[in-house]
């Protein structure tokens, strides 16, 4: 599923110093805005692998490290290839042998079939230098098939990286034994991610029509516009959810798989008197806006919060009223509002 750009309608009115105060302020005033629902998620690279040993032997070299880019096709870790080599070597003797015992049993085959027409030989005997000549290109093919092999077990000896990324983590150091199976390094595409969200049943057909999908990154205070949807044809048995994932644009600053998000779907309009969220101050059991009257005075209102919604806003169910103005900084407000002058 795919979307296309909608215009972002602002919920509030973003004032200039009110009269001359120290924050920003906003009138508040009903807005249309999206009626959405909204469920925790996390992020996730859509290419990540870890680059596993498929030898054994002693870690000779561990070119990068956590953190560092790395371009397809580097070299990232090598292991020590003398003991293969020498296997390689042994093989390629075990061709060479093998094609000398072929050229002969060939040689003895044409003498064989020369004799046999001029009636020197038996059936018997042609039969049996062909049975030694079919045998030895038998041998000199499996030897050769065992040296190509063993040079392709001599080439995971240089592991490299399968796609470009970052070095999300480093399993082993230099000196230790790799054996076929073992982690070595772990690595993620920065440039493709996406979210992943568990819905419940009952809300997966709202989910599917949503007109667009918006994702919050709390931890960095950002916000992203979702390309699209994949909604995984199966639910999990033991909670009754359906996964979906979210595809979010390329090269986002910041984002790493793992960290918290929040999918928010927009299943409709509704109009609500909306606050921005970061206008809000918690204090215990009392959640509350600085409200600013006529005369320049801050005070803490407690107020009553319904859902978010897609853009960082709060719906206010009660505690404010359309045309009063509310401090968009809290922590500047407080301060003001304490000093001695404003008492």
């Amino acid at each position: 599923m795919r979307f296309t750009a909608l215009p972002i309608i602002m919920l509030l009115v973003s004032l200039p110093a009110w009269s001359g105060l120290p924050f920003p302020t906003a009138k508040v005033a009903y807005q249309n805005t999206d009626q959405s629902y909204f469920t925790e998620a996390t992020v996730e690279a859509v290419r990540q692998s870890t680059v596993s040993a498929q030898v054994a032997g002693r870690i000779t070299a561990v070119n990068f490290d956590v953190g560092d880019d790395v371009k397809a096709g580097q070299v990232i870790v090598r292991i020590d290839p003398s003991e293969l080599s020498q296997a390689v070597a042994g093989s390629r003797a075990q061709v060479a042998q093998a094609e000398a015992q072929l050229a002969n049993a060939k040689a003895n085959y044409d003498r064989q079939v020369q004799l046999f027409q001029q009636k020197f030989i038996s059936q018997a005997a042609l039969d049996r230098a062909t049975a030694e000549y079919r045998a030895a290109q038998a041998a000199a093919a499996a030897a050769r098939a065992g040296a190509g092999q063993t040079s392709t077990v001599r080439s995971y000896t240089t592991l490299t990286a399968p796609f470009s990324g970052v070095v999300m983590a480093r399993h082993v150091e230099v000196g230790e034994m790799a054996s076929p199976g073992k982690p070595l390094m772990t690595g993620f595409d920065p440039s493709d991610l996406r979210v992943v969200a568990n819905i419940p049943q009952y809300k997966l057909a709202d989910v599917q029509k949503a007109a667009k999908v918006s994702v919050e990154i709390p931890s960095l205070n950002k916000w992203i516009e979702a390309k699209g949807i994949t909604v995984l044809p199966s639910a999990d048995t033991a909670t009754h959810t359906v996964k979906v994932r979210i595809d979010l644009p390329e090269n986002l600053s910041g984002v790493i798989p793992g960290i918290y998000a929040r999918a928010y779907f927009a299943t409709g309009e509704a109009r609500k008197l909306v606050i921005p969220a970061s206008a809000v101050v918690k204090r215990s059991e009392v959640t509350g806006v600085y409200v600013i009257d006529a005369k320049n005075r801050a005070s803490l209102r407690q107020v009553r919060l319904g859902e978010p919604t897609a853009r960082g806003e709060v719906e206010v169910l009660a505690g404010l009223n359309p045309g009063e103005v509310i401090a968009l900084d809290p922590v500047k407000a407080g301060i003001y509002a304490k000093s001695p002058a404003k008492k």
